[in-house]
């Protein structure tokens, strides 16, 4: 790879491959626009083809600010922000580093939803790898077409379950490319090392299959042993093409991912976001919450809204939490109950999916989410079962009834499946929630009193975990690793950020804490005897060695 692909300056005559004139300009990875030095023009063959004055990246980032507040609806902002990182990838993520508040719901929840539902409307251009029913036998040699050889990071999808939206197929993949830009802007890996992929084995989405525009395969999808067959040569070729390479799992269906996770995780390295990093993340707002309540951890009771692969994911790292404090697994799994479509999830229900059976206990059966408060009293509810409005304001007043201050989570995204907003949290609790949601809401006054209310957004967790173990070349990624970057994350909020009901940091801070995250990762990759580089003597330094900085470099002495 080239050097300067890694954010170093060119030593010495540029080498032949360097690109010149309009085929530079066409490059995002080298591409500097209007920034281009008079000197660097006239070496590279640019003279005549960029405007005279020659800009500074501080003009460029006020000149897309100015265009980007003009536009007017998200999914216009979405769109611009990908010709942006088309055509200039350092400029983008400077743009996004340095306003991560305004811009990353933009690239990410809420608006990616919008952009994944009209995904075959809006493409622009390619980006990342399309993986097919039909490369069946041919994966490794379609992985070898991808012109950077030093990935570091797959994020996939198979498009079955995008956010709360449901079957996407193929557009499912703005997922993996806007996970992979978080993963740039929030930790620093570098975007060459970033590999999108859409794992396309069709889709049941009827809308789809009769959208003329829309840009998958137009097939039912695949299933059963041709689906398991395809995913295994998958996730081979990746180890073959790109040696230890990190993969990422995102919406996947229950059916799946439960499977495809438990299948590999001892393979190869390998996550399930929705799974692992949700946890992670909601384990953390939690133990925020609790420096509130001056509450232990052994006298919560969780009840979720869902019991799928959030859920499962969630309840299996508290119960370690609890473990961890000296509970006994079975009592820790008792604090852990669910509500599916059919009400409380109880051990004498018929047909329990191998997921829930750990959480099924002992109850009579009950049938709505409100009676299973009344009849549970949890001090915490997670609504992770993207079921728009589920906490009602009978749900949330009772919560308050229950408890001095009521831990409420509504997690599912985007904003139109969110289970309340966070001013019906505050207004039906009289300001005693303690409220996090999985897409941003605005800060709020209620009563002389101002509320920040902030996302258990994965993206505190994934970029830094990944980071961590692509940094000391870990084979494998472990339940440990989630539980070290959720202590550390819930630790990184500060005193003034609860005051104003904030469970998580700041975003401004993000790259701090993913670097903070990445460092315990890498930490607990030597403890667990994982990693593939030899301890450095300085861990922190060697982390923050390998995080990509979007600053231009001169490309001519």
């Amino acid at each position: 790879m080239p050097q300067q692909l890694l954010g170093e300056a060119l030593p010495g005559p540029l080498p032949e491959w360097f690109p010149r004139g309009m085929a530079l300009l066409r490059d995002p990875s080298l591409n500097k626009g209007s920034a281009f030095t008079a000197r660097e023009r006239d070496v590279l063959g640019l003279s005549g083809l960029l405007p005279p004055h020659v800009s500074t990246q501080e003009e460029q980032v006020a000149r897309v600010l100015e265009n980007f507040r003009r536009v007017d609806t998200p999914l216009e902002r979405f769109i611009m922000l990908q010709s942006l990182q088309d055509r200039n990838e350092a400029l983008f993520y400077r743009v996004i580093m340095e306003n991560p508040d305004e811009m990353m719901p933009v690239i990410y929840t809420p608006t990616v939803g919008v952009a994944c539902q009209q995904y075959g409307h809006i493409y622009r251009s390619p980006r990342g790898l399309y993986v097919s029913a039909e490369n069946r036998g041919q994966v490794a040699s379609l992985l070898r077409n991808w012109p950077y050889r030093d990935a570091r990071i797959i994020v996939v999808t198979d498009g079955e379950r995008i956010l709360g939206l449901g079957d996407l197929g193929a557009n499912g993949m703005g997922i993996p490319i806007g996970k992979l830009a978080l993963y740039t802007a929030c930790a620093g890996v570098h975007p060459r090392r970033c590999l999108p992929v859409m794992f396309d084995i069709g889709t049941n989405n009827e809308s789809l299959l009769e959208d003329p525009l829309y840009l998958g395969l137009r097939r039912r999808r695949l299933t059963g042993a041709e689906y398991d067959e395809l995913m295994a040569e998958f996730l081979d070729a990746t180890q073959e093409v790109f040696p230890g390479v990190l993969v990422q799992f995102e919406d996947f269906a229950n059916h799946n991912a439960f499977r495809v996770l438990q299948a590999y995780r001892d393979c190869c390295p390998c996550f399930n976001d929705d799974i692992q990093g949700t946890a992670a993340v909601t384990l953390a707002g939690v133990l925020s919450a609790l420096r509130v309540t001056n509450r232990p951890m052994r006298d919560q009771t969780f009840l979720f809204l869902g019991a799928g692969e959030a859920a499962t994911g969630i309840a299996d790292l508290l119960v370690s939490a609890l473990v961890a404090e000296g509970m006994e697994e079975a009592a820790a799994r008792r604090r852990a109950w669910m509500v599916d479509s059919r009400g409380l999830v109880v051990r004498g229900r018929l047909a329990l999916a191998e997921h829930k059976r750990p959480y099924a206990h002992e109850h009579p059966p009950v049938d709505s989410f409100l009676e299973a408060v009344e009849a549970l009293r949890p001090t915490a509810i997670i609504g992770v079962g993207a079921v728009p409005g589920a906490f009602s304001r009978e749900v949330i007043e009772t919560m308050t009834r229950l408890n001095d201050r009521p831990i409420v989570f509504a997690l599912s995204n985007p904003t139109s499946r969110a289970e309340c907003t966070a001013e019906q949290a505050y207004a039906w609790s009289g300001g005693q929630a303690l409220f996090a949601s999985g897409s941003p809401f605005d800060p709020l006054d209620l009563d002389g009193r101002r509320f920040v209310p902030r996302q258990g957004n994965n993206s505190y967790i994934f970029p830094g975990v990944g980071l961590g173990a692509v940094a000391v070349q870990a084979s494998r990624v472990t339940d440990g690793m989630f539980m070290v970057a959720a202590r550390v994350l819930a630790e990184t909020v500060h005193d003034a950020d609860l005051a104003q009901g904030s469970l998580f940091p700041a975003l401004s801070r993000v790259r701090e804490v993913s670097a903070r995250i990445a460092v315990a990762v890498a930490e607990v990759a030597f403890a667990e005897e994982l990693a593939g580089i030899e301890c450095p003597a300085d861990l922190g330094a060697w982390v923050e060695a390998q995080m990509y900085h979007p600053e231009y470099v001169s490309y001519v002495g």
